[in-house]
């Protein structure tokens, strides 16, 4: 077994059980980002209130709605970018190397450089060591372009509400506060094929790719979040060999991995929301200044009606539930990786033993 493919599946495996983990609050994070009711933005719920809303008002399964698709996508995106990280990894620090030898640089893979070819893709042929980054770039691209359908099904669904019997009859007359509605009632079953059929019926195939624009912008936060993680680890790795050892733990991965993500979601978050507020379910009728055309028509209407906090709604939530979500990734994934290399070292060994002398 190849070392890219066991990271391939250890990254997807890492992936669902941090998805499993945390998916309540990015469910949460996802309706705050949404949230277009004035008087729900006016109480500004914390994300405990809101889940306990959310169970009490609609039920505990509400919290996992679109759990499913998630954890497909989720298996999918990370097995592959993983997969292909390592491959270009390796031939990044093969090529680093022998320069190294040739007297030009330390051998390693550069920090700056990376970030640079990450985000601005155009000037790859000028930065050799980096070229790896631009194929991960290339990867992570088409990735996104094959899941997206994936994630807006899984946002309507986290999005999608249950209407109550209070809400059902105010909805025909007058409206009624939250602290009304006792008794949730689902008009229909709403899975995954309803929401396909709900997001074709009401803008075709093109529906299943809404928000990729901004979804391809970010792109840069896994770009970020490598450049972070693989920086912090080499020092720590370095810091150790000084003192003859060169283990990690796992607390220290999940450590790193955690800091690597804040910094990545805290710059890249207000596409995510712009992301959110296309994918989930359009306002056809009533306030105009909630219905979107495309990326930039939400830009603009964001900044006109709701000023810079719209683009940061959430945020807290989104940081809390990303940062503990990369931490068990990154923990899980290497323990994966370690597990899987002893595995196969030791039934290698075994081989060789058993061989007649």
């Amino acid at each position: 077994m190849s070392d890219a493919l066991i990271n391939g599946l250890a990254g997807a495996g890492g992936g669902i059980i941090a998805q499993l983990l945390t998916y309540p609050l990015q469910t949460v994070n996802t309706r705050q980002q949404t949230e277009r009711d004035l008087k729900r933005e006016k109480r500004k719920l914390g994300t405990i209130e809101h889940m306990c809303q959310v169970v009490k008002q609609e039920g505990w399964e509400r919290l996992y709605g679109g759990l499913a698709p998630s954890l497909a996508g989720t298996a999918a995106s990370q097995g592959v970018y993983y997969y292909f990280y390592q491959v270009f990894r390796n031939q990044a620090e093969a090529a680093a190397l022998a320069r190294s030898k040739k007297g030009l640089g330390d051998g390693s893979v550069g920090m700056f450089s990376s970030l640079l070819v990450a985000a601005f893709a155009g000037v790859a042929c000028l930065m050799e060591p980096s070229r790896w980054m631009v194929l991960i770039f290339t990867v992570r691209s088409v990735n996104v372009l094959m899941t997206n359908p994936i994630w807006v099904i899984v946002t309507r669904m986290q999005t999608h509400r249950k209407m109550t019997k209070d809400q059902t009859a105010a909805s025909e007359s007058s409206p009624s506060s939250d602290e009304q509605a006792l008794v949730a009632v689902e008009p229909r079953p709403y899975g995954t094929f309803n929401t396909i059929r709900e997001v074709y019926d009401e803008a075709g195939v093109t529906g299943f790719w809404k928000g990729v624009i901004p979804t391809l912008i970010m792109v840069s936060n896994p770009s970020m979040q490598f450049m972070l993680y693989e920086t912090m680890l080499t020092k720590l790795k370095k810091k150790r060999a000084l003192k003859g050892s060169n283990n990690v733990t796992a607390l220290e991965t999940f450590l790193l991995g955690a800091v690597a993500k804040l910094g990545a979601t805290v710059t890249t978050y207000p596409l995510l929301v712009v992301k959110s507020r296309l994918q989930a379910k359009q306002v056809t009728t009533g306030d105009k200044r909630h219905q979107y055309k495309g990326t930039l028509d939400a830009i603009l209407k964001m900044i006109r009606y709701e000023g810079l906090y719209g683009f940061y709604k959430g945020m807290s939530t989104k940081i809390v539930q990303s940062v503990l979500a990369a931490a068990v990734l990154f923990m899980i994934k290497e323990e994966l990786v370690k597990g899987a290399k002893l595995l196969l070292s030791n039934a290698t060994s075994s081989k060789i033993k058993s061989k007649p002398s």
